[in-house]
């Protein structure tokens, strides 16, 4: 008995952590079914990583028109799609911003679907961001596709990856990434600042912080520093996309979403 209450107190800590992590698993497994994360997740990640029109749209008007999605779920989705299959053949993004239409949103978020390729499409980019042009990256996407996936909700990876690769392997493209003396782009650096201008996510802080750790059993890569004059998650990014769409409509904040 002494030793039950001496060490009681400590039992008491121990109980009340685990009571906490418990509450806490079980509030994000309730967001994640009354939101439909996990269909959402796959989803986005399918549209990203492999490209296949055939496999997505379907499910994508699916899911565009559940209950359980919500109206910046649906956005984003409907944003990564027009991203994605913007020289497609096949494209559908006509019959998507309809059932964003039925859904009650406001011509202004819709619009704002438009300001985002205006901002970010295959017309303004200079890079390879799907990497529908790299022989490389078709191959891995080849080789996947034959060997599956370990995690569906973690294909993906940023291009900030395809970035590091190049400049370690001295293949940076000196018309992409200019220098201020180009016979010094393309030579071994011990330590490298990547600042991206518009705002970072959390997906590439992961990377990056992953990237580093392989230099404990890879010590001829870099040590990479990432900064950003912001930190991005889906409700800000989209909600800046907004406000640069014009539109005489008040818009509905997403205020009711973490």
């Amino acid at each position: 008995m002494k030793k039950f209450v001496d060490q009681y107190p400590q039992f008491k800590k121990i109980a009340g952590t685990v009571a906490k992590h418990v509450q806490l698993v079980g509030e994000l497994s309730r967001l994640v079914g009354a939101q439909n994360l996990l269909e959402i997740s796959e989803l986005e990640q399918t549209i990203v990583a492999t490209g296949d029109h055939s496999q997505c749209i379907d499910r994508l008007k699916r899911i565009l028109k559940n209950e359980k999605t919500t109206d910046l779920n649906a956005l984003r989705l409907t944003m990564l799609y027009a991203l994605r299959f913007e020289g497609s053949s096949s494209n559908s993004l006509p019959a998507l911003l309809e059932i964003l239409r039925q859904r009650k949103m406001s011509n202004r978020q819709i619009e704002s679907v438009n300001t985002l390729l205006r901002y970010a499409g295959a017309r303004k980019r200079q890079n390879d961001l799907f990497g529908n042009k790299s022989a490389v990256e078709m191959t891995k996407r080849f080789i996947k596709g034959l060997k599956g996936v370990e995690n569906v909700y973690t294909q993906h990876e940023p291009y900030i990856m395809q970035i590091l690769e190049q400049l370690h392997k001295g293949k940076l493209s000196e018309i992409i990434f200019g220098a201020s003396e180009l016979n010094s782009l393309n030579t071994h650096y011990d330590n490298v600042i990547v600042f991206i201008i518009g705002g970072a996510t959390f997906e590439e802080s992961t990377f990056i912080h992953g990237y580093n750790e392989k230099r404990l059993t890879n010590p001829g890569l870099p040590r990479v520093v990432l900064a950003s004059t912001a930190i991005h998650n889906t409700k800000t990014f989209i909600e800046q996309l907004i406000q640069l769409t014009p539109d005489s409509q008040a818009v509905p904040p997403f205020a009711s979403i973490a």
